[in-house]
Order: structure tokens, then C-alpha cells, then sequence
């Protein structure tokens, strides 16, 4: 039994995993949240006091760190007694912080793939860059790390793994669908931390597909849905994490993710990548500074957690798999629709915050009573989904599917 969590990490999604710890402080225990803006950290914990979000008297407490310090995050691991660390700080700092849980004992989740500042779109599968050429190492030492637990990936690997371990014989497709419908009210903004946004859809898109690995350009191959609550939605096949693991993890021969995007964004978007202001290289100025096109870009659009008190609409987002059950052709779409609204009167941030920000805190939970503390590095698809689903279920994030019988809820009883 594992207690007692630190959170890296003071954007949007730390604001949603710190008042989700608070709210489930009684089976989680104490909740320290580090990030290089000591301020930031104390505002999140104001904002937890605020609503009163802690479940049972407890501590929760702000500090200030540089998590690319190995040695400075080992110790405050050791010196807030945390057992349990959530980062959802950069993707940049994955590796640094993963070797100090390594180093200390003590549980990994992340809820995106470790980035290089300097390069994009690696070899597939990403993943096998470098958070698997320390499974071994995680599974000698006995770490539970889980990877790439927020909602995509993370949620969207339980719904694959639902589908294939549950509802088919054989899975050929699974296609998974993200689309925020909302509207935030601003010119141009990016709903998560703008350098890794536009990383994800500068470099080639790579897709699973005849159980190979197929290249296409970003906007290149589209598809249109009519999707539950948001209606028909034109969404892009992207690159995204989850492909990286889920085409290695399950017998599956397609793998592919779909984003939703408006004209606006697209355009805004194509001006910016053919003026290569969204290049990762540096540059040097006529002055003779040097920048980093993309971290000026990032400085000058609006904090994505700044959108939050306006954002209106919904997200909806999961998993078209397709397969054969029984000798029949079947599809099911499992999915979850989230308020923007809803989530700010929660915990003070808009949805796709609170989509990426709950899923962690239930893994957590699942960690800290055992069921998920699994002592080796795994993807969520490698694990059972349907208490995490279930948990979630509890916590915002209900769960739905549509199948031959209609359009219904998800339900566990273990």
C-alpha cells in the first residue's frame, strides 16, 4: 500500500490532479506540488483550500523545483515522504523524473511521452526511445511506473483494452477519435502547453496500419463522424503516443488516432509552420539573440489555463474498434463527453485539462490500494481497464458505449 503524493508540474492539468488528490486525500494521504514557479504551485494550492476540495484534514504543501535536477527531485521525494509521484510537468522532464522515482523506489505515472527539446516525430515506436530501454531496470528494481496515463493517451489505451479483451474474438481497427467542440473565445490559443501542441503536427504523422508503420503528412487523410452530443465532426489522422504502444502491446494490424480541427485553426497553423516560426532550431535574430521560433510563439499565445473561466462546449473522445465476435462483424464506439463548463465550476479549469488531469489521480488511487501497483514499467493497455474505468466512473469522467444494443454506460462491479 503506497501514500502520500507529489505532483510536478503547475499547469492547467496540476491544477485538476491536485484538487482530484485533495478530494481523494483519505486513501492518497499528504500532496506536494513542485514546479520551477513556486507561485503557481501556491496558487493551485489556494485554489484547492478555496473550494474546500480536501476530503479529510490533511496536508497539502507548494515547493519549488528544477525536476531536470535529479538529485533535487530525490530529495524532496524523500523529504515530503511521497510515495506516489504524478508528472504532468513538461514532456521534456519525463526521463529526469522517472529516474529519481527509480532511484528513491517509489511509483511513476506520466500522462505524456518523454520529448527531446531539439528533435521531433523519432523513430516509431516512440516509446522504445526511452521509457522502454528502462523496463528492465524498473522491473529488477520493482517500480510501478505507469505510462501515459491521462486521458489520450491513458483512458483511450483502457478503452482499447476493454474492447479487445471483452467485446471481440479478433480486432482489426481501432480508431481513436478526440474532438473538442468547444469554444474558448479567443483569436488563436492552444488548449495545452503550446510547444508540445505544435510539436505533435510539425513532423510526419505515423500510423499503424497492415501491421506496418505508414507515413503521412499532417491534414493529408481526414474522416467525418457523427459523434455523440457534439454532432458530425471532420477530425485528421495525427501522431499521437498512443499508436506507439497499443500497435506493439496488442495483436491489433490498425492503429490510428484522429484529432478534430476548425478551418481557423488550420490556417492560423499552415501560416506559422511556412514562416517557420514553429521550428524547435534555434534562430539568431539581426541582433545577434538567439531564440527558438517555437518558445517565442509559446510566450506570446495565451497560458492555456488562462481559457478556462470563458471555455464553453463539450469534448468527446474515444475509440471506434472493429472486429470479429462470434463469427460476426462487429463495432463498438466507447467514448466519455466532458463540459468545459462543468469542469470550471469543479476545480477551475477547462475540459481538456480535467480530461488529462482526472485519469492520473485514478490510477493513483488504483496504485495506492494495490490493484494497479503492478511493481514493473507498463502501458495502461497492459493493465485491467475495468476498475480504472470504473473509478472514473466515480470521479468525472463517466464512460460510454455504443454497440448493437444502444447507447449505454459502462458498468464494473469487481
Amino acid at each position: 500500500m503506497k501514500k502520500n503524493v507529489l505532483i510536478i508540474g503547475a499547469g492547467g492539468v496540476a491544477r485538476v490532479v491536485a484538487h482530484k488528490c485533495a478530494q481523494h486525500n483519505d486513501t492518497l494521504g499528504d500532496i506536494a506540488i513542485a514546479s520551477r514557479s513556486v507561485a503557481k504551485c501556491e496558487e493551485i494550492v489556494a485554489s484547492v483550500k478555496d473550494k474546500g476540495a480536501m476530503k479529510v484534514e490533511g496536508r497539502i504543501e507548494a515547493y519549488s523545483l528544477n525536476a531536470l535536477d535529479i538529485p533535487a527531485t530525490v530529495k524532496l521525494i524523500k523529504d515530503t515522504n511521497s510515495q506516489i509521484v504524478i508528472n504532468v510537468g513538461s514532456a521534456f522532464i519525463n526521463m529526469s523524473v522517472l529516474e529519481a522515482c527509480m532511484e528513491t523506489g517509489v511509483a511513476y505515472l506520466d500522462t505524456a511521452i518523454h520529448e527531446e527539446p531539439n528533435k521531433i516525430c523519432e523513430t516509431p515506436p516512440w516509446y522504445a526511445n526511452y521509457e522502454w530501454k528502462r523496463r528492465d531496470a524498473c522491473k529488477e528494481k520493482g517500480i510501478t511506473a505507469i505510462l501515459g496515463v491521462g486521458f489520450d493517451p491513458g483512458v483511450v489505451n483502457a478503452y482499447a483494452a476493454l474492447a479487445y479483451n471483452h467485446y471481440f474474438d479478433t480486432v482489426s481497427d481501432i480508431d481513436i477519435i478526440d474532438v473538442n467542440a468547444g469554444s474558448h473565445g479567443k483569436y488563436f490559443a492552444t488548449n495545452f502547453d503550446p510547444e508540445i501542441n505544435f510539436r505533435e503536427f510539425t513532423g510526419v504523422v505515423y500510423s499503424w496500419q497492415n501491421r506496418e508503420w505508414n507515413v503521412n503528412k499532417m491534414f493529408e487523410v481526414s474522416r467525418t463522424d457523427d459523434l455523440p452530443v457534439v454532432g458530425q465532426q471532420t477530425t485528421y489522422m495525427s501522431g499521437h503516443d498512443e499508436v506507439h504502444s497499443l500497435s506493439q502491446n496488442l495483436d491489433v494490424p490498425n492503429v490510428r488516432f484522429w484529432m478534430g480541427f476548425g478551418e481557423h485553426y488550420i490556417n492560423v497553423f499552415t501560416v506559422l509552420k511556412n514562416l517557420g516560426l514553429l521550428s524547435e532550431q534555434p534562430v539568431k535574430t539581426a541582433e545577434g539573440l538567439e531564440v527558438v521560433p517555437l518558445k517565442v510563439v509559446k510566450a506570446v499565445l495565451p497560458d492555456p489555463s488562462s481559457l478556462a473561466p470563458d471555455y464553453t462546449g463539450n469534448t468527446c473522445i474515444g475509440d471506434v474498434v472493429k472486429g470479429i465476435k462470434d463469427g460476426e462483424e462487429k463495432e463498438v464506439f466507447i467514448y466519455n463527453v466532458a463540459d468545459h463548463k462543468d469542469a470550471y465550476n469543479e476545480v477551475g479549469s477547462q475540459g481538456i485539462s480535467y480530461t488529462a488531469g482526472v485519469p492520473p489521480v485514478a490510477a493513483a488511487i488504483l496504485v495506492a490500494n494495490g490493484t494497479w501497483d503492478c511493481s514493473e514499467m507498463r502501458n495502461v493497455e497492459q493493465l485491467d481497464p475495468r476498475p480504472f474505468l470504473a473509478q472514473l466512473n466515480n470521479m468525472g469522467l463517466p464512460t460510454r458505449i455504443k454497440d448493437e444494443n444502444g447507447d449505454h454506460p459502462f458498468e464494473y462491479n469487481a
